[in-house]
């Protein structure tokens, strides 16, 4: 099964906010600001909107939507239930996101009578719970469920019966198959394939001379035949934060003061995962697009706000040396995760003062919000971006982070 929940992040807001149930709303931020559409009503789909659109293109597309900040929290917080309610199902479940996951039913779908009918008490135990509708496509493989979830959307239920794969995607449009972007679209339509069908029958060799080793998996995916096996989330091996600004900036106070919040929601997630740091990598968007990123390796594992910020902020100091363009985004991550555990130096007391006063810290946040304690050059912050329990309100695209 392929279970993938409808305008995942506007449904949520939904059920806190049930009159805005049949209204075209958009999570992502103001529409006068600079992010984009991180989910759209129905509503909002049918005057065109979608999600990665410009915050600004949707209001002048649909003026009368409703604009909502988000809070990932709230969404993660669904999220982590759905797929509790996934896993009673079956314990072979793949997530992919937050609102979507492939399940494997094979052995289980004899519990409830037929895998129909188990996807039928998802659905029943979705709504029921999250006040959400989810739609499910049922095929012999990942590839064919997705695209049998995505035509059965919203609230909807598909099954594609055992070799009948490749006659239920032969009259689909290339678009509809996954794998299959704007690029590489183009490059099919200029070949003259324009279904899946036609995909299907055209010979490898010649797809595997115009895409390479992804044109034999376009060819199988095509023909219906996809045998990937369920897989369970791999460990993570990053995490970082970044965001846009309203405006593009060279105060130089302001980008390290946002820094220094970024590289404490780092820090407190690698802690929450029981996890140290190796590398530590800034990002930094200018008002041109131009996009450029710095690393440093450090001589010892972390987890520490002060170690990730410090680094950070010497790469910041670097790159922003000499540089007259002011910055669009700004954003912090670390890499090459270990598990915690390090050699204490005896001669040293302040990394064991630093990893005291970070537990305590975040116990104070854990109980009274992450803005319930804060460092002096973070609170410059409340004037820049709305805050709240869970933290400041970010723009997006730092909604999904």
């Amino acid at each position: 099964m392929h279970i993938d929940l409808d305008a995942f992040f506007v449904a949520v807001e939904q059920v806190e906010n049930p009159q805005l149930k049949g209204k075209p709303v958009v999570v992502g931020g103001r529409p006068q600001g600079r992010g984009v559409v991180a989910a759209a009503s129905y509503e909002a789909r049918a005057f065109g909107l979608h999600s990665g659109m410009p915050l600004v293109t949707a209001s002048r597309l649909c003026p009368q939507a409703i604009f909502i900040q988000g809070s990932f929290p709230k969404y993660r917080d669904a999220s982590q239930k759905f797929m509790a309610i996934l896993a009673d199902f079956s314990p072979y479940l793949e997530p992919m996101g937050l609102d979507e996951a492939y399940l494997d039913a094979t052995g289980f779908e004899s519990l409830h009578g037929s895998v129909k009918q188990m996807a039928v008490k998802i659905k029943q135990r979705v709504k029921a719970e999250l006040g959400i509708t989810a739609s499910i496509g049922i095929a012999s493989g990942k590839v064919i469920a997705k695209v049998a979830s995505e035509l059965s959307k919203p609230d909807g239920l598909l099954e594609v019966a055992a070799g009948k794969e490749r006659a239920f995607l032969a009259p689909l449009p290339i678009a509809r198959l996954p794998g299959i972007g704007k690029k590489t679209g183009h490059k099919l339509k200029s070949l003259s394939i324009d279904t899946i069908g036609k995909l299907s029958i055209m010979p490898l060799k010649a797809l595997k001379s115009h895409f390479g080793a992804s044109g034999e998996v376009l060819h199988r995916f095509a023909s219906g035949i996809d045998d990937r096996e369920i897989e369970p989330p791999a460990a993570a091996k990053s995490t970082s934060r970044e965001t846009t600004f309203g405006q593009d900036t060279k105060d130089h106070a302001l980008l390290k003061a946002t820094l220094r919040y970024l590289g404490e929601r780092v820090g407190a997630d690698l802690r929450q995962k029981n996890k140290r740091a190796r590398c530590v990598t800034l990002k930094l968007r200018y008002g041109d697009f131009s996009t450029i990123t710095r690393r440093q390796t450090l001589s010892q594992s972390a987890d520490s706000d002060q170690t990730i910020f410090e680094t950070g902020v010497r790469l910041l100091t670097k790159a922003l040396a000499g540089e007259k363009r002011a910055v669009r985004l700004i954003g912090i991550g670390v890499s090459e995760l270990v598990e915690a555990g390090r050699q204490l130096n005896m001669m040293d007391g302040s990394a064991q003062r630093q990893e005291q006063l970070n537990k305590a810290i975040d116990r104070i946040r854990k109980k009274y919000g992450f803005t319930a304690i804060q460092t002096g050059r973070t609170l410059r912050l409340k004037d820049v971006f709305p805050g709240g329990g869970e933290g400041y309100r970010l723009n997006t695209p730092s909604l999904s982070r």
